[in-house]
């Protein structure tokens, strides 16, 4: 029988702290996991109205482990609300209501606005500078609207990159679950209404801000742009059809 966890008394020295190692199992399992969350947070799920399928047997094989660690990581996912196991059918990549994914844009605007602020405080010149490379390759010649898929993979890096700066774990991780629903309605959307035109231009106003150094503005415009797409996709239904 294994020993359980116990802790020190208050005056007991935190070296006799029993604690029991790490599985092996769990560890493969725990990787397994990471694999197939960033392979989801990578999938384009609002690109289609039909339901997005994930296969058990093909992630075994292309993952080259057994079924078991798979069954593992998809249950902790299914946990989290990003699949669902579907019996006979298979493993479902879960989308989510306009409602929810409204809540989950404004949750992300202020989460990065937050950030932004942060990058003022803790990012180098370099690094806010790097920002402008994203999209110095977009000019009259070669219009965002024009080039939807390419400015779409900047935007997304541009917004990543902003939580990246920031220079906190914590928004990493509260961003990391809502990141394959807001990338996946930030790229359905770009390339409506002209979007990808106004999207530049607010883009480099909170780049601008960043150089500055000016903490509120910088804010203020992170919050307004990612406001802007949650009253885009509240105001067109039509998306989730």
């Amino acid at each position: 029988m294994k020993a359980p966890l116990r802790w020190p008394a208050p005056d007991e020295p935190a070296s006799d702290l029993v604690l029991e190692r790490f599985a092996p199992e769990q560890t493969f399992k725990a990787k397994v996991y990471a694999a197939l969350k960033q392979a989801i947070l990578n999938m384009d799920i609002y690109s289609t109205p039909e339901p997005t399928w994930i296969d058990e047997r093909q992630l075994s094989e292309r993952l080259g482990v057994s079924r078991t660690p798979v069954r593992e990581a998809v249950a902790m996912l299914e946990q989290e609300g990003f699949v669902k196991s579907m019996p006979r059918r298979g493993i479902m990549v879960l989308k989510k209501t306009k409602r929810e994914v409204v809540e989950m844009i404004q949750a992300w605007a202020a989460l990065e606005a937050m950030a932004a602020r942060l990058v003022v405080e803790n990012a180098s010149d370099a690094d806010i500078k790097k920002l402008r490379t994203l999209f110095e390759k977009f000019d009259e010649g070669h219009k965002p609207s024009d080039f939807v898929h390419e400015y779409s993979d900047a935007n997304i890096r541009f917004h990543q990159t902003i939580i990246r700066l920031s220079g906190s774990r914590t928004l990493a991780e509260m961003t990391a679950n809502l990141l394959v629903h807001v990338r996946g309605l930030r790229q359905l959307t770009i390339g409506r209404d002209d979007r990808a035109s106004r999207s530049i231009v607010e883009h480099l106003a909170i780049i601008e801000a960043l150089e500055k150094r000016d903490r509120d503005l910088a804010e203020r415009h992170a919050l307004d742009h990612t406001l802007g797409l949650a009253v885009y996709v509240e105001e067109h239904g039509d998306i989730f059809d």
